[in-house]
């Protein structure tokens, strides 16, 4: 039976238009795309490769984020 799990993502908008996509539960997976379905898309790629790799090394693959949450936060700046 096949497993599934799911990962929060985080996409910023790029200076030069698209997105830039961020894994937080697997550090260094970052991708991009020109519109957000494509940065979607390429994030699923790069997260798929990246288990494939980690179960490839015998590595434990990290545990759904579920519940992970962004949030805002204020704060003064000096001036």
């Amino acid at each position: 039976m096949e497993q599934h799990r799911n990962f929060a993502v985080v996409l910023e908008p790029a200076e030069d238009g698209g997105f830039t996509v961020i894994v937080p539960a697997l550090p260094g997976v970052v991708t991009e795309g020109d519109s957000l379905e494509e940065a979607l898309a390429n994030a699923r790629e790069a997260i798929e490769l990246c288990l494939e790799d980690l179960a490839e090394q015998g590595s434990e693959i990290p545990q759904s984020d579920p519940d992970a949450r962004l949030e805002r936060i204020e704060v003064p700046i000096a001036s």
